[in-house]
């Protein structure tokens, strides 16, 4: 088994600062990249801050400043070639996604186990893009990422045993447990969340309850932990559309084609939590 201890992580948006925080946090190094300084800085901030709040909370016991000291944030590239394990977390756009995928073919090292973070896209347009497809595997963080204790881990047609057992190994490394699916359009969790936020949007749409009814319906009645638009809001109404999007052209499917509200949210900029604003405000009252 492939030594896993130095981690790049491209991207540092939410998902890919919570992977470099769960990464330090467990005494892994971190090499975190992302093009844009800003960025990279307002990631280190957030990193630092939630470190703290956890450690208020009792929910982890890292100390927030042996935390940082574990990242190195840069902008440049051609550093993930010191890591043995390449986390790619940019935005959920094909052709994004596949630009990063051509220069992690570049500079990540031959022997590195090279990993998506996707919600649907096929983790074999990435293999294709790179001279070692068998050490391509999907590995589906969710949010918060520090304290969900599963990941979806997506064996590609070309990904070896020995490159599976190796994400195992790594996400067991962060406390987690990797369930193993198919490369499938939206794989295992979106093929069934996409629609079901869809669909509860589609209610609001046509108004037979609100967004705050629909979300204690599921609550109160089903007894899950948060309603689906909470979820949507949590998850980013952009990534949302853009996973509908790619799951519609996937599949042809009709029932991934997006509500009409949220392409409405989405263009209007309200993107949920991370804009203070989407199908609810700051999470509390309901958006109109």
């Amino acid at each position: 088994m492939t030594p896993l201890q130095t981690i790049a992580v491209v991207g540092a948006g939410v998902i890919g600062r919570g992977v470099a925080q769960d990464c330090a946090e467990h005494e892994l190094d971190v090499i975190l990249v992302d093009r844009d300084e800003a960025i990279l800085d307002a990631a280190l901030e957030e990193i630092r801050q939630q470190a703290r709040l956890y450690a208020m909370l009792r929910k982890r016991t890292h100390d927030p400043a042996r935390v940082l000291s574990r990242i190195r944030a840069t902008t440049s590239i051609d550093a993930i070639g010191a890591a043995d394990v390449v986390v790619e977390n940019v935005t959920e756009q094909t052709e994004i996604k596949e630009a990063v995928w051509d220069a992690l073919a570049r500079f990540a090292r031959a022997d590195a186990l090279l990993a998506a973070n996707t919600s649907c896209i096929a983790i074999a347009s990435f293999a294709a893009r790179v001279a070692r497809p068998e050490r391509v595997v999907g590995l589906h963080f969710m949010n918060p990422v520090a304290l969900t204790t599963m990941v979806e881990v997506v064996r590609g047609a070309a990904t070896h045993d020995a490159t599976l057992a190796d994400a195992l190994a790594f996400v067991g490394r962060l406390g987690k447990t990797g369930i193993v699916v198919a490369d499938r359009p939206g794989f295992a969790i979106n093929r069934v969340l996409m629609p079901t936020l869809n669909e509860a949007m589609w209610v609001v749409h046509d108004q037979v309850a609100s967004a705050a009814d629909v979300d204690r319906l599921f609550t109160g009645c089903l007894g899950h932990k948060m309603g689906p638009l909470a979820t949507a809001d949590l998850i980013g109404l952009d990534t949302v559309l853009r996973s509908l999007d790619v799951l519609h052209a996937a599949s042809g499917d009709p029932k991934f084609a997006p509500c009409p509200l949220l392409v409405k949210l989405v263009s209007e900029g309200r993107l949920g939590r991370k804009s203070g604003r989407g199908f609810f405000d700051h999470g509390s009252e309901e958006a109109p």
